[in-house]
């Protein structure tokens, strides 16, 4: 049946949101079309006027509106028609405003640069500079204070001409006293723009930056009142150390990326101290000796080193990674564990040559390691919290933690019973160890040490033999035929589980030119399966969002396609840069009618795989993300094992057994009659 002649489908988009299509009836509508637009300017013609009022009162309520209502993308668009924007910035810079007239005027500011309408790169120095000053005064109201942390992260991530602009303006002295309170908001948003001024820096200017940091003490200061506070740590603020913990180790690339230069001779005397160190020798003058005699003693000390090329250990130098960082590891560890050094390279010097385990060599292939299990050079990722306090606990982390690592190196190799040839065998362990050993963020270099301390070889191989036992897959011909008939009653089970999640609904960040924002929309599934429900929420919200307070709908039949990454509508003008890498992983849309598209980045991947899922469920697809896979894995393995159970008659409770009694008494004695 033809649908009604007065019935139009219009498709309606606008800048940062998500296009809706509506169907209007040209007869009982027609006059109301424009009714939500015309309703918007209204307002915001009317909170244009109302501001400017010289009744103080009547400006306070006036601000208070628009920073509620400067969140709606529709009232944004109108009032900065107005030149809504710039009025706000004037009000900043005349300095009249104070008190809450100034943190709601900041607050609607905010909001309104949040939607990405207005570039930022059309501010004047003197509301810079005034931004700045909230943010150098000493006693400064905690929202104003606030939203000029916010301002200036914007600015400096946004342009590089405001971040000269805002360097000049403000320093990390000043940066700093924010960090002693106890507002964890203020010490993210301060640790916010530390982070932004550091990533926007020339590279020539980072080494600068990060000498100010560590005279300033900004790792010791961070571990007192951040990490070691009585507060836990939300995510936003373990995202902002997991970014300054990137940004200070990618400080080691240029010594990672650095070849030796064998000719020169200030390199060259590291080299000669790692010798002096180890074997308690001096420097011989050109006079003590033949030249062939001292070639030929160097050579002999340069293999008990553990060098691969012993006439040249300079040459094991130019293979980068890990370049000169390595040769730095390598003094710090002979400097500073001195003891640890000598016995480590005596001990194996005085082992058969077979056996020995090469310091040179060891040191060189873990400093690459560490390098890529702490992604060095890699720019931070947008989504990620993944900070180790450990890391906070010394000015020299990362050779403190090389340091470790080599003897836990060394521990290794004696416990393997390793002989060169088996070099690469003991490096995976090593990794391993130190992985695992990570996974627990311990809270200090110590802790991890002691974690280290319980992960032997020995238990390595317990781990490997426990976890191959679970994940064990039996090849025997009847077993593969059994899986395979049990494989589709699998399959619609996860289906099921994915459709029910859909169910009940996820909460998705509100896409923006801003990383840090607090809008939030909703989506879930009807439970019949015909019908997408979602809507904008002002907050995340506490369990579920019922159907009924989520105004907009899309049916299923209605969607042609689910596409992912770099296909989505709105990942196709986001950089190539690695920090959108992580968002492109949790990007998906739904595409429906014939350009119309809902847009959607997951909270995480464990939530981007149920919808992809749930959504290919839905459209008669199949299901193929990496967590089906492994769900299918895990209870297939569970299934088949049951099965088994059964063929040898155990009988399986339906309930567990219950707890033994404790005994009433401890007095146990063997009754030798």
């Amino acid at each position: 049946m033809p649908p009604p002649a007065d019935i139009v489908k219009v498709a309606i988009e606008w800048p940062g949101a998500f296009p809706k299509l509506m169907e209007i009836d040209q007869v009982s509508n027609a006059d109301s079309t424009n009714f939500y637009i015309t309703e918007k300017a209204q307002v915001a013609q009317q909170l244009h006027e109302r501001i400017q009022s010289s009744s103080m009162d009547m400006k306070l309520d006036a601000l208070k509106d628009l920073a509620n209502s400067s969140r709606d993308i529709t009232f944004a668009q109108e009032f900065i028609n107005l030149d809504g924007i710039s009025l706000l910035t004037q009000m900043v810079e005349s300095g009249t405003d104070f008190g809450d007239l100034l943190s709601f005027t900041l607050t609607a500011f905010v909001e309104l640069m949040d939607h990405g309408i207005v570039s930022w790169d059309t501010f004047s120095l003197a509301f810079i500079k005034k931004i700045a000053s909230y943010v150098c005064k000493s006693a400064m109201d905690t929202a104003v204070l606030q939203r000029s942390l916010a301002i200036l992260e914007s600015m400096v991530l946004n342009s590089q001409d405001l971040y000269q602009k805002v360097a000049q303006e403000i320093t990390i002295g000043q940066l700093i006293p924010h960090l002693q309170g106890t507002d964890q908001d203020i010490q993210t948003y301060t640790i916010a723009v530390i982070n932004a001024l550091f990533l926007k820096s020339p590279e020539e200017k980072r080494q600068e930056m990060a000498h100010i940091l560590a005279q300033k003490q900004l790792r010791s200061i961070i571990l007192s009142n951040v990490i070691r506070s009585n507060k836990p740590i939300n995510d936003e603020m373990a995202h902002q150390l997991y970014v300054l913990q990137v940004l200070t180790f990618n400080l080691l690339e240029d010594r990672m990326m650095t070849k030796m230069d064998p000719q020169d001779q200030a390199q060259r005397d590291i080299i000669f101290e790692l010798r002096r160190i180890a074997f308690d020798v001096e420097c011989e003058s050109n006079n003590s000796g033949s030249i062939e005699k001292r070639k030929s003693m160097y050579t002999r000390d340069y293999k008990k080193l553990g060098f691969i090329n012993h006439v040249n250990p300079a040459v094991d130098f130019t293979q980068i990674p890990p370049g000169m960082l390595a040769l730095d590891n390598m003094l710090y560890f002979a400097r500073h564990h001195q003891d640890a050094y000598i016995r480590i390279v005596l001990e194996n010097s005085s082992r058969e040559d077979k056996h020995e385990c090469p310091f040179g060599r060891s040191s060189i292939e873990l400093t690459k390691m560490l390098c890529e299990i702490l992604k060095v050079g890699e720019l931070p990722s947008e989504n990620c919290h993944d900070f180790h306090p450990m890391f906070f606990t010394h000015d020299r982390s990362f050779e403190e933690f090389f340091c470790i690592c080599i003897q836990l190196l060394n521990k290794t190799w004696k416990e393997m019973r390793a002989t060169s040839e088996d070099f690469n065998k003991v490096m995976q362990v090593v990794k391993e160890q130190i992985t695992r050993a990570l996974t627990i963020k311990p809270n200090s270099l110590d802790q991890f040490k002691s974690r280290l301390q319980n992960l032997s070889y020995t238990e390595i191989l317990k781990l490997r033999q426990s976890e191959r036992m679970n994940q064990e897959d039996f090849q025997s011909r009847p077993i593969l035929e059994l899986r395979e008939k049990i494989q589709p009653e699998i399959m619609e089970l996860i289906k099921q589980q994915r459709l029910n999640r859909l169910c009940e609904g996820t909460c998705f960040r509100k896409i923006s030119s801003r990383r840090r924002q607090d809008k939030f929309w909703y989506c879930r599934l009807s439970p019949n399966h015909k019908v997408l429900h979602y809507g904008d929420l002002e907050e995340s919200p506490q369990g579920e969002v019922p159907h009924d307070s989520l105004q907009d709908k899309l049916p299923v039949a209605d969607i042609k396609a689910v596409v992912t990454g770099k296909d989505c509508p709105h990942m196709k003008e986001k950089g190539a840069l690695k920090q959108n890498k992580e968002v492109l992983e949790l990007a998906f849309s739904v595409l429906y009618e014939s350009d119309e598209y809902l847009n959607f980045i997951a909270p995480d991947k464990h939530e981007y795989c149920v919808w992809t899922d749930g959504l290919n469920a839905l459209l008669g697809k199949e299901m193929t993300s990496e967590f089906t896979r492994s769900d299918m894995d895990t209870l297939l393995n569970m299934e088949m094992k049951l099965r088994l159970l059964d063929l040898e008659n155990i009988q399986i409770p339906e309930v567990p057994p219950p707890i033994p009694k404790e005994p009433s008494n401890y007095d146990f004695v063997y009754d030798c009659n």
